[in-house]
């Protein structure tokens, strides 16, 4: 399979965070500052619980084979006294069930009491059961038992792999995944809002309501506002390129469809229909992109670059690798424009380039054609509204014959 294959699935997949946004507002009347709580986690995560429960499973098993082992026609009470008092490694399984004991004591002590967030603790124990069973199997007289001979030995053998596997590449990197993310999303609550100065519509500031095609917000240099450079005038340029585009996608809903081009992808507008009320989903979505980390787990990092005036920002983007880590990280720099109208608003953007982020050598440099997010109010009802997302999204992705 090819990389943008896998990428494109990764996308795919990723598109229903728009659903998590619905899932977040909706669970209470209330609606918290924040789209998922900084403070709180759990004590211990799903995927070690999981691995837990897996190492539980590997004792229960092996007692298992071993109980049946015993259970022959001279009876277990024999066969108990045969292999513990009259203990001989050549030919008892008895060493084959402590083994499974000291692995589920050790490993439960480290990874669910201690809570380690390291792999040593499986490396000693996969190391000290894989050399003794090597050694057991090499010197032991257990093939000549019949079945039990050859299957205790390989389960023990194979199950120590299987976790060491599963904490290395499942527990300790999607761990390290949710810590990174739960410090990011308390950086970003603990940021200050993206816009500091006079504030409007309750505790946020706005800019001020606009009509499509509208030319007189940004341009215009009137009383206290300061002239733009000609940079400056290019971002707000591009920012209403992107909206024009924006607004022509929504105009041919009938003609929306999945369009994919190597690496480029364009996808068909997002809809998700959410319990709270538009202004909510516009002050904690639209006007606070850095808190996009809060609902969108593909999105590693956004930093607003500058602020060229009330409807035009330039923001930094990083999104984190996918595919499983075949697909390294991408950055991007985008214009942002932001639009209230009387039935939505809108955030339009697409790429552009900015003096404070050249690109990085860790990171490819990915490029977005006009998108964003749309927020239609309900007319019938004030406490609903719908979330548009238009993605359009070149990654940079080199096809590699798979």
């Amino acid at each position: 399979m090819s990389k943008p294959t896998e990428l494109q699935h990764d996308l795919e997949r990723s598109l229903p965070a728009i659903a998590s946004i619905s899932s977040s507002f909706s669970q209470s009347q209330g609606f918290s500052p924040y789209l998922f709580s900084p403070e709180k986690r759990k004590a211990i995560s799903d995927v070690r619980r999981t691995f837990c429960l897996f190492v539980t499973f590997d004792l229960l098993f092996i007692s298992l084979l071993w109980i049946i082992e015993l259970n022959t026609k001279e009876g277990i009470k024999e066969n108990l006294k045969e292999e513990i008092i009259s203990y001989n490694f050549k030919s008892s399984f008895f060493d084959i069930f402590l083994l499974a004991v000291f692995r589920f004591v050790v490993l439960l002590l480290g990874y669910a009491v201690v809570r380690l967030r390291h792999w040593w603790v499986i490396a000693v124990t996969t190391l000290v059961s894989s050399a003794f069973l090597i050694v057991k199997v090499i010197l032991s007289e257990l093939l000549t038992k019949g079945a039990f001979g050859y299957l205790l030995p390989i389960v023990s053998f194979v199950i120590a792999w299987l976790e060491t596997w599963f904490l290395d590449f499942k527990v300790l990197t999607q761990e390290a995944e949710e810590e990174r993310w739960f410090l990011a999303a308390q950086a970003a609550a603990s940021r200050p809002l993206l816009y500091p100065r006079a504030l409007s519509e309750g505790q946020f500031y706005s800019p001020p309501e606009s009509f499509a095609g509208s030319d007189n917000e940004s341009d215009e240099e009137g009383v206290g506002r300061k002239a733009l450079t000609t940079q400056e005038k290019e971002y707000v340029r591009q920012g209403k390129e992107a909206m024009e585009v924006v607004d022509q996608i929504l105009a041919q809903e009938e003609n929306w469809k999945f369009e994919k081009n190597n690496a480029s992808v364009v996808f068909p507008p997002q809809l998700a229909f959410l319990q709270c009320s538009p202004e909510t989903v516009y002050q904690e979505v639209i006007l606070q992109p850095e808190k996009m980390i809060l609902w969108n787990r593909t999105v590693a990092a956004c930093q607003i670059l500058q602020r060229i005036e009330d409807n035009t920002i330039v923001s930094y983007d990083v999104a984190a690798g996918a595919a499983g880590g075949v697909v390294s990280p991408r950055d991007f720099v985008n214009v942002r424009r932001i639009e209230r109208r009387r039935d939505r608003y809108v955030s339009s953007g697409m790429s552009t380039t900015h003096s404070l982020k050249p690109p990085l050598s860790k990171y490819v440099r990915g490029e977005n054609g006009p998108g964003g997010f749309i927020v239609l109010k309900c007319p019938s009802n004030a406490k609903v509204c719908t979330f548009i997302w238009i993605l359009n999204t070149d990654l940079k992705v080199k096809a590699v014959p798979g």
